[in-house]
């Protein structure tokens, strides 16, 4: 009999396709999570409906409380603080690969997969990045360990986007073509600040200069990021540019564009994979947002946190977002950005 494995199954072409490739080789079980957002039934609908298109046995975790608490609150919490969350980096290592694992586990199956678009090395110890630069999703995995990896698969990791596409239309899903998920799941195409808006009290406050001067109102921190232009909501003979952001006051820091650029960034509650960090000080390639082209920067520890200097000044440096550390294509690790140094 075949060895049993369980795919994270969404409704999506991704986990689908990653199901329809596992089952050459192994006994695919499918398992949805139950996450309580608004349209868990039609979720759970369409996952059922592809589960049977295909053969799978299909399983659904309840795992509402678990991702209100770990990522929805998060979440919350860090746009209240003046911070730009990333609650899918979060919740990879604590939900999907955490709490679902667990559960499947529980269940007597010791492997599991997904369907991101992500590599392990022949030993299964390191994660790299997949070939498919435009949909590499080795961003979002950065807080997994080495034992979780240890666990895992990723069958699309040496796929491009167009050949699961090609797959998914060879199996007679060809409507798949046309649903791809967003990037904040609970958000339901709201954006955050609409979302928060629901979850916190409103409180307008001063736009104000890198000098400290007032120049206009806002209608709520959670509202801006930096890096931000439109909606700022002031005007002058060239742009202002959402800078920083000031929970303690409730202020929002607005300056030029030249202003956005800066070269240094400390990060906290870093995770290295192996479970050690590498020799620092040394030299890797870092990213610090998901679509940015990751550059080149010398780390180093100072304390508990690692301290980043890029060789050129980035763009937007945004404390709340996470920097990856990659060596070559090999996610070394990553932390939450807590301050531009």
């Amino acid at each position: 009999m075949s060895e049993k494995i369980a795919v994270a199954m969404s409704g999506g072409v991704d986990s689908t396709v990653c199901a329809l490739l596992l089952q050459k080789k192994y006994d695919v079980h499918g398992y949805f999570m139950n996450l309580g957002l608004p349209d868990h039934g039609e979720q759970i609908k369409r996952v059922r409906h592809i589960a049977g298109l295909i053969d799978v046995p299909l399983v659904e975790v309840d795992l509402a409380d678990d991702f209100a608490k770990e990522v929805v609150d998060y979440f919350c919490r860090s746009y209240a603080e003046g911070r730009t969350p990333n609650p899918c980096v979060i919740c990879n290592p604590r939900i999907k690969f955490g709490k679902l694992f667990n559960a499947i586990h529980r269940d007597g199956i010791e492997k599991m997969a997904t369907g991101h678009y992500v590599r392990l090395s022949s030993d299964g110890r390191r994660l790299l990045q997949g070939i498919d630069a435009g949909k590499d999703q080795s961003y979002f995995l950065c807080g997994l360990s080495r034992i979780q990896l240890q666990h895992v698969l990723f069958p699309l990791g040496v796929l491009t986007k167009r050949e699961v596409y090609s797959l998914a239309a060879d199996a007679g899903l060809h409507f798949m073509e046309e649903r791809e998920s967003q990037d904040v799941c609970f958000l339901q195409n709201e954006s955050p600040g609409d979302f928060l808006k629901k979850k916190a009290d409103c409180q307008k406050g001063d736009i104000v200069t890198r000098d400290g001067k007032i120049i206009g109102r806002h209608s709520g921190v959670f509202y801006y990021t930096v890096g931000q232009r439109r909606g700022v909501g002031v005007c002058d003979r060239t742009p202002y540019y959402v800078t920083g952001l000031c929970a303690e006051k409730n202020q929002v820091i607005v300056g030029k564009k030249a202003d956005l650029l800066e070269k240094e960034l400390l990060v906290r509650s870093v995770n290295w994979i192996s479970g050690e960090p590498p020799h620092l000080p040394g030299r890797f390639m870092v990213k610090i947002r998901y679509r940015h082209q990751p550059a080149p920067a010398q780390l180093s520890m100072e304390g508990r946190l690692v301290r980043v200097v890029f060789c050129e000044a980035q763009r937007a440096i945004t404390p709340g977002q996470f920097a990856v550390f990659y060596d070559g294509d090999e996610v070394v690790g990553g932390g939450e950005i807590v301050k531009k140094a």
